[in-house]
């Protein structure tokens, strides 16, 4: 029996395809590249979005009608955020729940066989140190922790992923030690919110990464996304952390609106006035920081006043990278019953913030035209060459090197997205 696995979503849905992967190879189960090859096909699904959500629903109605012989098996956010639409659209594919992964193996040899299997629900079993099969990267993704804290009324992916579930340090660290000992030359700490870790467990955040962190060897570290609200009583131990050699001087800090009165409708649980405090903190320690920030545009209750804050929030804090959203009523969410902005103003301001995004995010690339980096090769590009990333988690483009070094290379150009390069 032969199994395809396609992915859909961030770094965490990733690893759980990593999961289900490392599973049916520990049944012997073989996973293959070439969809046409395989007898079930596994489609790890993500909600977060309605274009996403249409993306996964058309995949699911085109791999039953172009392979109706081949059995077909859902996993990933769709299965818990939206089961009776996933009945409609597929009545004979089984699945399998975000906190069900350790049964993929049965659930894949029942499929087979013709059964319709659904496991669903939550479970507290933790995600690290079990068996993971990746496609040979030398990245590896690190679940540091399920669910959340938070009580964002946009979101649909916490009826998903469930409440916060933190995984040990020292699970997490022997994990990491053994992913490097097996070649890994960059760790990614991911959660749905990293800010969140060890809230339930009395861990901290800023801990684990300094314990990574000092572990053997010459790689790097990324941590993922952190809510505003939960690093407030942390800042500084956070700060000291990112400021590890072997750590990106890179944030993932979300603010979604520069507007309070949307940030308090949105439940954010933080102000403008505390996010500005924080990056500032964060700049003043680590000048070279990237900053990256998601902004969502037309949320419900946005008018032109609250949008034109986000302007001069954007312009203020200057961030590295902008994640822009259209906001749309998402299944379950609270603010799904509030009537959406206008098309047309939806589509002004969308198109005046993305031209925004380009020139700060540019002009910001633009300043390492002509100076020296080191960058971190970790990855060949699509389009040829190889991706590296600078200490600051800029994307540099590099000729004819070996993944997982480190070499020196000029900068040659830029773009609002990545850096050009010549190798010294």
């Amino acid at each position: 029996m032969k199994t395809y696995i396609e992915t859909y979503g961030c770094t965490f849905n990733k690893a759980d395809s990593q999961i289900i992967a490392g599973v049916l190879n520990e049944n012997e189960i073989d996973i293959v590249d070439n969809i046409e090859e395989a007898d079930v096909i596994i489609l790890n699904t993500c909600y977060v979005k309605l274009p996403t959500e249409n993306k996964v629903i058309y995949k699911i109605q085109q791999l039953q009608e172009k392979f109706p012989d081949k059995k077909i098996i859902v996993s990933g956010c769709m299965v818990e955020i939206d089961p009776e639409k996933l009945e409609k659209v597929a009545p004979n594919c089984s699945w399998i729940g975000p906190h069900q992964l350790n049964k993929s193996a049965d659930i894949v040899n029942a499929t087979y066989c013709g059964e319709v299997i659904r496991e669903t629900g939550f479970s507290k079993e933790s995600k690290v140190g079990v068996p993971k099969l990746s496609d040979g990267s030398l990245i590896h993704i690190i679940q540091i922790c399920e669910g959340c804290l938070g009580a964002c009324t946009f979101c649909c992916t916490r009826f998903a992923r469930g409440p916060l579930n933190s995984y040990p340090i020292s699970d997490i660290v022997e994990e990491a030690r053994k992913a490097l000992d097996d070649g890994a030359c960059e760790i990614q700490l991911t959660a749905q919110d990293t800010a969140a870790y060890g809230k339930d467990s009395g861990e901290k955040l800023s801990d684990l990464i300094k314990e990574v962190a000092n572990l053997e060897g010459d790689f790097r570290i990324r941590v993922g996304m952190m809510h505003p609200k939960n690093i407030l009583n942390d800042v500084d131990e956070i700060i000291d952390a990112i400021k590890h050699p072997k750590v990106y001087n890179f944030i993932h800090l979300p603010v979604q609106s520069g507007s309070d009165k949307v940030l308090s409708e949105m439940r954010r649980g933080h102000t403008i006035g505390q996010y500005v405090d924080i990056v500032d903190k964060f700049k003043k320690e680590i000048p070279d920081l990237t900053l990256a920030t998601d902004i969502i545009v037309g949320y419900p209750t946005e008018t032109d006043d609250d949008f034109n804050q986000t302007v001069e929030l954007l312009e203020k804090v200057k961030p590295s990278l902008i994640h822009l959203s259209k906001y749309q009523h998402r299944k379950g969410a609270i603010s799904s019953s509030l009537p959406e902005v206008p098309p047309a103003v939806m589509k002004k301001r969308s198109k005046f913030l993305s031209e925004l995004k380009s020139q700060i995010t540019a002009d910001e690339n633009l300043e390492l035209v002509g100076t020296t980096q080191n960058v971190l090769v970790v990855e060949k590009g699509s389009k040829g060459g190889f991706i590296a990333k600078t200490d600051s988690y800029i994307p540099v483009i590099v000729d004819d090197v070996d993944v997982g070094s480190f070499v020196n290379v000029k900068i040659t150009d830029a773009t609002a997205t990545y850096l050009l390069s010549e190798l010294l």
